[in-house]
């Protein structure tokens, strides 16, 4: 599918439109990562409310998968690490979003990510980031952001099964 060409100077944006997101995702041990979206509890992310929106989820999945890869990379190499944070935040301006009765929609959805690492482990700087680079490019959700991937979404026939979601469930989708 691909993606809405960028704002020209000439379209306006909606300054009160215009939110910057942000996840802190913090390394915990067993490779777990806890992540910090605005004021919110911990618990899944589901919508809105209180609860993470789609677009916080989304930072919050990078973040994690980046932190898991750096931290097994470091545990790989046997450098100890003694604190691993990302900032993930991005700007998202929802108005051509939500704007009902256009028959197609502006460039909608995050023009750039920032991720910012805080990794303080046993190792010379450049092997830090050697560490964040490889973790980067292993990334299943960095590369899913980052390249072309084709997407498939279509409305299905029935009501959905209880089992349509266990991972022995055969591969309904069309060939």
């Amino acid at each position: 599918m691909p993606k809405p060409p960028s704002r020209t100077d000439g379209e306006k944006r909606h300054p009160d439109a215009v939110r910057t997101l942000r996840c802190r995702t913090v390394a915990e041990d067993r490779f777990q990562q806890r992540n910090h979206i605005r004021d919110l509890p911990d618990g899944p992310p589901v919508g809105s409310g209180g609860t993470p929106t789609p677009s916080e989820a989304l930072l919050a999945a990078l973040g994690s998968c980046l932190s898991a890869g750096i931290h097994a990379d470091a545990v790989a190499r046997h450098i100890p690490v003694h604190r691993l944070e990302l900032v993930v935040e991005a700007e998202i301006d929802s108005t051509d979003g939500w704007t009902l009765g256009n028959a197609e929609p502006g460039p909608i959805g995050f023009e750039a990510i920032r991720v910012t690492v805080h990794l303080d482990a046993d190792a010379p700087r450049d092997v830090l980031a050697a560490l964040v680079r490889h973790a980067t490019l292993w990334s299943p959700v960095a590369n899913t952001l980052h390249n072309p991937v084709h997407l498939d979404i279509a409305l299905a026939d029935g009501a959905l099964a209880d089992d349509a979601l266990a991972d022995d469930a055969p591969d309904t989708r069309p060939a």
